[in-house]
């Protein structure tokens, strides 16, 4: 047990050394560094119960355990400013702090209960996987919108934020599991000290990915649509697709690493829902993948007839930003690694 409250406390102490960090951090997009700093503080003090003992006052032990009910609020909040850079916090998203304000006042004025906490946890466990669900279809339209509309990678946005959701989940579960086993004394705190452990790796990874690939909070247009909520859009014109391949081939727009539907529409004088479905109706690929098979057609050109080039160099030089971005586009149009290809063709 005293292994669990030393735990506890260095979680306690990472929390705040995290908040305080994403509090005062320069950055171009503070908003989604603000939720998340409010995300740990109030995790911090859910998680002060490692070593701390109850509070004796209504109010403070009231506080305590209905801000339980902000944490999934703050996350869905959080990666709706991770996704979309023009994400704004408005009155209407106080809306998420009422089931909070109900408990604390619930458990301020008359103290808890058997009952309460009954109906507590089922709430709490309701509003849970309400959030889960809701986070999820969050990052389903992220995905679909970015595909649609741009050429960088925002996927690796959704690739973390995605694998920190089921990680969230996984946690979950053991606390579930948890519950079951707390009449097995022993159990209980193998599987206590589990979801510690698990709590702090999830919660370090989670954070240092923020800060050490800051490209991630890039975010994307909120206010876009996807292609199959428009209607009536024109169909496939011969003209406008030669328009658009000759204008790819001749002036390779596909170069910039910050092309987006947008900007190409304005390019070759269309409109960008057309041009969306131009390309889908064309190659069945989204603009994403559209925009990648240029750069990736090019970029077996560099490494054939440029062997001086390194990989690094030549990934610039067709408009990827990221190495790993790079190696997942080529390995997916070609099923091989660069570096592989280059030796295939020597």
């Amino acid at each position: 047990m005293s292994f669990i409250n030393d735990l506890g406390k260095i979680i306690f102490f990472l929390f705040l050394l995290l908040s305080a960090f994403l509090l005062t951090a320069k950055s171009e997009r503070k908003l989604p560094n603000y939720l998340f700093a409010a995300f740990l503080l109030i995790s911090v003090i859910d998680l002060s119960g490692f070593f701390l003992p109850p509070p004796d006052n209504k109010i403070i032990k009231g506080f305590k355990l209905a801000s339980v009910l902000l944490q999934m609020p703050l996350y869905y909040l959080y990666v709706n400013a991770a996704c979309y850079y023009n994400f704004t916090l408005r009155t209407k998203h106080l809306l998420h702090a009422v089931p909070f304000l109900f408990f604390l006042v619930w458990f301020g004025i008359s103290g808890d209960s058997e009952q309460k906490d009954q109906a507590f946890d089922v709430v709490s466990t309701v509003q849970y996987y309400f959030y889960i669900v809701a986070i999820f279809l969050v990052l389903r339209t992220f995905r679909k919108l970015y595909q649609e509309n741009y050429s960088s990678n925002h996927h690796l946005t959704y690739k973390w934020l995605m694998q920190t959701t089921i990680l969230f989940l996984i946690g979950n579960t053991f606390v579930l599991i948890r519950e079951f086993l707390k009449d097995n004394e022993t159990a209980f705190l193998y599987l206590y000290t589990l979801n510690s452990v698990f709590v702090l790796f999830v919660i370090s990874w989670f954070v240092l990915n923020a800060l050490y690939r800051p490209n991630l909070l890039a975010g994307i247009n909120k206010d876009l649509i996807p292609v199959q909520s428009v209607e009536k859009l024109q169909k496939e014109d011969p003209e406008q697709l030669k328009t658009l391949l000759n204008y790819m081939e001749t002036e390779k727009p596909y170069l910039d690493d910050k092309l987006t539907l947008q900007k190409l529409a304005k390019l070759i004088g269309m409109q960008e829902k057309p041009l969306s479905v131009l390309i889908n109706q064309h190659t069945g690929k989204h603009f994403f993948d559209f925009i990648n098979e240029f750069r990736i057609n090019q970029a077996k050109t560099i490494l054939k007839e440029q062997p001086q080039l390194t990989v690094l160099e030549v990934l610039y030089e067709v408009g990827f930003n990221s190495r790993s971005s790079f190696y997942t586009a080529f390995k997916k149009e070609t099923g091989v690694t660069p570096t592989d290809y280059r030796k295939s063709i020597v």
